[in-house]
């Protein structure tokens, strides 16, 4: 049966791999008999492939229209997942969410009938919630050169871009020289893309917003691969408070001063609120959300100290909400 299985799985590649073959063509190459072949074709097309026979002097075999791709091998577990994802994928690249649709349909048509069914079956409305907070789409083309050089290792240089995409020039109060860079991961969190990338100057680590710089290839020579201070990609991205965020567009947008390390406010901040480092024990936190008693709220879950609270709005949601949880407490 094993056996079976994998000239099955062979036979599927060979048919992918052209238009078409003769029975002789495809015994030779699956190295069994003619009988056996035909066999595994029409095991094959009990599962739903349309595997086609062409007759006349040069006939044989290929896969039926629409298979320009290998035929998809999933089960009905896994195309359920496959079409959940493509329908559920956040919109942070520029034309994702028609690209999405495109490749769910492209799927679906290289799907065996039974699981095209249940694909066809299964169609979402994507709704946001109040509470995301994902920044603006990325052009494909900057995550294309920031994927390619993680992957080869290759080194980049990077500049940094202001909020609005334009870019600083020498003289202007907020330039900042590009700075060369190997990049080690490119990850995405809270609907932003970052890279954490290895100061070549310095040897220091640090992770950009993807959005927010212009990177370019410097070196096709590769350079060796290291791990993230603390060998946690995870957490070294969340609790580094600096990674070029700006604010969030909210109605209401408020600071205040904590008494805990930005690496620590930074880690339990929500996506789209800025952190800024004080000193060892205090931080500054900018946030927004629909209402000013909405931030005094999030401010509360760190349990903390707050001081220099702004604006005066905020100031006045927060002593609401104390004199609300006082009339609670008795």
């Amino acid at each position: 049966m094993a056996d079976t299985s994998r000239r099955a799985l062979r036979l599927l590649s060979l048919l992918a791999a052209r238009p078409q073959w003769s029975l002789g063509e495809l015994a030779t190459r699956l190295g069994a008999g003619e009988r056996t072949v035909r066999r595994d074709i029409e095991t094959l097309r009990q599962l739903d492939f349309p595997i086609v026979t062409v007759h006349g002097p040069g006939g044989g075999y290929r896969l039926g229209a629409g298979h320009t791709l290998p035929p998809l091998l999933f089960d009905e577990d896994q195309a359920l997942a496959v079409a959940v994802a493509l329908q559920t994928a956040p919109s942070t690249v520029f034309g994702l969410g028609d690209d999405a649709a495109r490749a769910l349909d492209a799927l679906t048509q290289v799907m065996p009938a039974r699981l095209r069914a249940s694909m066809e079956a299964l169609r979402l409305t994507r709704l946001r919630n109040y509470w995301e907070f994902p920044a603006p789409p990325i052009d494909p083309a900057a995550l294309k050169t920031v994927g390619a050089a993680v992957r080869h290792r290759h080194p980049l240089t990077v500049e940094v871009l202001r909020a609005d995409g334009s870019r600083a020039e020498p003289g202007d109060g907020d330039f900042t020289p590009a700075v060369r860079v190997e990049p080690h991961h490119l990850v995405v969190w809270a609907g932003r893309w970052y890279l954490v990338a290895r100061h070549l100057a310095d040897e220091a680590w640090r992770v950009y917003r993807v959005d927010r710089i212009h990177a370019r290839v410097s070196s096709r020579t590769p350079f060796a691969a290291r791990d993230v201070p603390g060998g946690d990609v995870a957490a070294f991205v969340m609790t580094t408070h600096d990674r070029g965020d700006t604010p969030a567009t909210w109605q209401c947008t408020g600071s205040a001063r904590l008494n805990l390390p930005a690496g620590t406010v930074a880690r339990w901040a929500p996506g789209g609120s800025v952190v800024e480092h004080l000193d060892a024990h205090h931080c500054r936190l900018t946030l927004g959300a629909w209402s000013w008693a909405g931030i005094a709220g999030i401010l509360a879950t760190f349990d903390t100290e707050l001081t220099e609270v702004r604006p005066a709005e905020l100031i006045d949601a927060c002593h609401r909400l104390a004199h609300r949880f006082s009339a609670v407490t008795g």
